[in-house]
C-alpha cells in the first residue's frame, strides 16, 4: 500500500509542478492563447495559482521524504483535491474537458486519505 500512495503522491506532485511552473513562468497573456479561464483572471490570481500548485507538489512529497511534520502530506493532499474541484468547475461552466483535472482531484483525495495518520 505504502508504494502504491507513492506512486501516486509523485504522479500527482508531478502534474502539479508541471502546471503550476508554467503558469508561474508563462506570461498571463501567452496562457491566455491555450487556456480560455485564463483570459478572465488576472496576472497577480494567474501566479497565485502557480504559487498554489508548486507549493502543493512540495506538500506531497517533502513532509514525508524527510519525517519533518509528515502530517502535512495529507493536508496538502485534500488542499489539492480541492484546488482540483475548483478546476472542474472552472472547466466545466467553459464547456471545457474535466477529465483530467477530476482525476488528479480524486488521486489528491487518495493520498490525503492514504496518508492521514502518517508520523502518529
Amino acid at each position: 500500500m505504502d508504494v502504491g500512495l507513492w506512486i501516486v503522491s509523485g504522479l500527482v506532485a508531478f502534474a502539479m509542478l508541471a502546471a503550476g511552473g508554467m503558469k508561474l513562468v508563462t506570461p498571463r497573456a501567452q496562457l491566455a492563447n491555450k487556456m480560455t479561464w485564463a483570459k478572465t483572471w488576472t496576472d497577480g490570481r494567474v501566479k497565485l495559482l502557480g504559487v498554489a500548485e508548486v507549493l502543493g507538489a512540495v506538500g506531497l512529497i517533502v513532509p514525508r521524504v524527510t519525517g519533518i511534520a509528515p502530517v502535512l502530506t495529507p493536508i496538502a493532499g485534500a488542499c489539492v483535491a480541492v484546488l482540483m474541484l475548483g478546476a472542474v468547475k472552472t472547466h466545466r461552466d467553459l464547456g471545457e474537458p474535466v477529465a483530467a483535472p477530476a482525476v488528479l482531484a480524486v488521486l489528491a483525495a487518495v493520498v490525503a486519505l492514504g496518508t492521514a495518520g502518517v508520523g502518529r
